[in-house]
C-alpha cells in the first residue's frame, strides 16, 4: 500500500478533524492525535480566570474522528497526545512511525488553551503565559524537530503550521480583544510559532521540504459552542481544512512555501467549500 500519511495533531475536533477528514478523502492515511479518545469525555476549562474552575461537556473524540476518516476508505490510526507533555510526543510520533513508517504531512494544530488564554494583561497569570508558549510554540517546535529527520532522508515532506493573524501584525481584531475573545497568551504563542514556516523553508530549501503556515482567521469550534462564545459570522472548520487538504495534493504548488496562506481566502478562490463565502 503505498498512500501517503498525514499527521493531524488535536484532530478529536474543530479544524483538525475536519483537516483531518479532508486528507483522508485526499486519499492519505491520516494519523490523528488528541487528549480526548472516547466520544462523550471531552471537557473544556473557561479561558480566563473569572470563568471558573468548572469544565464543561465539548463534542469530540479521537474515535469519532477515526470513524469519519475510514469512511473515506483510508487508514485512521489514533494516539493520545497532551502538548504538555513531552513523552506524549513522543510516544505519538514513535507509535505512527511504528505503525507505519512514515510521516509524510505534518500538521501542527493542536493548541494548550486553558485558564488565562483570553485574560486582559492586567490579570494575566504570568504562569499560564509560559505554559501557554511551551506548550503553542516550543513543544510544536520539539514535535516538528522529531519529524524532520525522517523527511530529509525521503528527500520530501510538507509540515503545515495552524498559526494567526493574531500573531503576526499590529492591528489585530480589537473588537475581539474588547469583547474578551482574544488575550495576550494567545497571540504571544500563535506569533512565536509563527516564524517557524519561513526559517524552515530558508534552512531547508534543497532537501525537498515544503512549510507553510495557514491563518485560519476566525473559525466556530464545538469549543467555542461549548463556552458560548459569539459566531460573528465565522467559517466552519471546513474551510481551513479543504485548504490544508488541496495544498498537500497540489506539492507542485511552490508559491506558498515559507508563507502564510488565508484559508479564508484561498478556499474562497478555489471555491473549494460549498456556500463559502456567506452571500452577503
Amino acid at each position: 500500500m503505498n498512500r501517503q500519511v498525514a499527521l493531524v495533531t488535536g484532530a478529536s475536533r474543530g479544524i483538525g478533524r475536519a483537516t483531518a477528514v479532508a486528507l483522508a478523502k485526499a486519499g492519505f492515511d491520516v494519523a490523528i492525535t488528541a487528549r480526548t479518545v472516547k466520544e462523550g469525555d471531552g471537557r473544556v476549562l473557561p479561558p480566563t480566570k473569572d470563568g471558573g474552575e468548572e469544565s464543561i461537556a465539548v463534542a469530540g473524540s479521537l474515535e469519532s474522528t477515526a470513524s469519519l476518516i475510514e469512511e473515506q476508505g483510508v487508514r485512521s490510526f489514533s494516539v493520545t497526545m497532551d502538548l504538555l507533555s513531552r513523552d506524549s510526543i513522543d510516544r505519538a510520533l514513535d507509535s505512527t512511525l511504528a505503525e507505519w513508517g512514515r510521516v509524510d504531512v505534518l500538521v501542527n494544530n493542536a493548541i494548550w488553551s486553558g485558564p488565562g488564554m483570553l485574560d486582559r494583561v492586567a490579570v494575566l497569570d504570568l504562569e499560564a503565559l509560559e505554559k501557554a508558549i511551551f506548550a503553542n510554540a516550543i513543544q510544536q517546535v520539539y514535535l516538528t524537530q522529531r519529524v524532520l529527520p525522517h523527511m530529509i532522508e525521503r528527500g520530501s515532506g510538507q509540515i503545515f503550521n495552524m498559526t494567526s493573524s493574531a500573531g503576526q501584525v499590529d492591528d489585530p481584531p480589537y473588537g475581539l480583544v474588547k469583547m474578551g475573545m482574544l488575550g495576550l497568551a494567545h497571540c504571544a504563542s500563535k506569533g512565536a510559532f509563527h516564524r517557524i514556516a519561513p526559517i524552515l523553508q530558508a534552512e531547508h530549501a534543497k532537501d525537498g521540504l515544503r512549510v507553510i503556515n495557514l491563518d485560519p482567521g476566525f473559525t466556530q469550534t464545538e469549543t467555542m459552542t461549548a463556552l458560548g462564545l459569539p459566531t460573528l459570522g465565522a467559517a466552519t472548520p471546513e474551510v481551513t481544512g479543504e485548504v490544508v487538504a488541496w495544498l498537500a495534493r497540489n506539492v507542485d504548488r511552490d508559491e506558498w512555501n515559507g508563507r502564510t496562506v488565508d484559508t479564508h481566502v484561498l478556499c474562497a478562490e478555489l471555491g473549494l467549500v460549498e456556500g463559502w463565502p456567506v452571500p452577503g
